[in-house]
């Protein structure tokens, strides 16, 4: 076996002086960053909120860094296809993804997810934030939530909730409504918002919980009747509507969120520089008042604000999935 060689204390500080002055010159990796295209992963179909959202960021971004910002959607299995592409993309800050609040139910829902969702992405900003809306047909003789848990409870198993899928957000949102009641609506899943909201209209499935921009003009119309939104408090775009949680629910809290996260061993430097570009753009008085068209408020967080929201949001999924023993579609 060769001696161990020892390093003379001398030698040892001439190493370190040499090792400090090599750090003092090497460029911080966010220095030049970014200095080419960048992309945005919209992991559903083109037209929904996350691709317009992903558009909207874009634009701005590519403003910001006068860098070409390609938008591309990779849609597929809750948004799992589009986070896996990303997962495996280079650790370098160019491909990011934007998620809705349905990526904190998947690691709940699908078992052999083709990346590992807590190692492989690093959260950079919780974007912004928006309640859903309960709604009736107005044949389904309710006024108000607790008419609602009344009839269904003189009815049971008689009602039925319509979601655009297993594990999408309305469908956790009724089995948390259902939890909190102490009810049983049934679950009616469609293939995506559209096809449920077409039997919404219809009354053939007469409950539906609907992103809150897409249920005022059917609410307004009387095509739709509203019975109180998803958030703790009122919404700003809907404050004639009240909470689930005034009827009596108090702990009902369901928020439809976007956030923003890239490959999971990119420099903290670059997720840093990210983070506080994206905050300026999400600042920016027409993007928030577009935004709050849309029904959503800006929140621009810290990527650690984003990690500990996350870890919330996976839990109570991961709590409202096991208990209703929900599986992915």
């Amino acid at each position: 076996m060769a001696p161990i060689q020892y390093m003379s204390q001398r030698n040892a500080l001439a190493a370190l002086a040499l090792t400090a002055t090599a750090f003092a010159v090497m460029p911080s990796a966010a220095q030049n960053y970014p200095n080419g295209p960048l992309r945005i992963v919209s992991p559903y179909p083109p037209g929904g909120g996350t691709d317009i959202l992903s558009r909207t960021i874009g634009q701005k971004l590519n403003e910001r860094f006068n860098q070409p910002v390609v938008v591309e959607n990779r849609a597929g299995a809750n948004g799992t296809v589009g986070a896996a592409y990303v997962a495996k993309s280079a650790p370098d800050g160019y491909t990011m993804l934007i998620v809705p609040a349905g990526y904190a139910a998947n690691p709940a829902l699908y078992k052999n997810l083709p990346y590992d969702q807590a190692r492989e992405l690093a959260p950079v900003s919780h974007l912004a934030s928006g309640p859903l809306v309960l709604v009736a047909h107005p044949s389904l003789p309710v006024k108000n939530v607790k008419d609602l848990i009344a009839l269904a409870k003189a009815r049971p198993d008689a009602l039925n909730v319509g979601s655009a899928g297993n594990g999408s957000l309305p469908h956790l949102c009724a089995e948390l409504f259902n939890a909190s009641a102490g009810i049983k609506i049934v679950h009616i899943p469609f293939k995506g918002s559209g096809a449920a909201v077409i039997d919404v209209l219809s009354g053939q499935v007469p409950i539906y919980f609907m992103n809150v921009l897409q249920s005022l003009p059917l609410i307004k119309t009387g095509k739709l009747r509203a019975l109180g939104v998803t958030s703790p408090q009122r919404s700003a775009i809907a404050p004639d509507l009240p909470s689930i949680a005034e009827a009596g629910l108090r702990e009902f809290d369901m928020t439809n969120w976007y956030g923003l996260l890239v490959q999971g061993g990119t420099p903290r430097e670059i997720i840093v520089k990210l983070q506080q570009e994206v905050t300026r753009v999400l600042n920016l008085p027409e993007l928030k008042e577009r935004l709050a068209g849309e029904g959503m408020t800006v929140v621009g967080s810290t990527s650690e604000q984003f990690i500990e929201f996350l870890a919330r949001e996976t839990a109570k999924y991961n709590r409202i999935i096991q208990t209703a023993g929900i599986k992915g579609s």
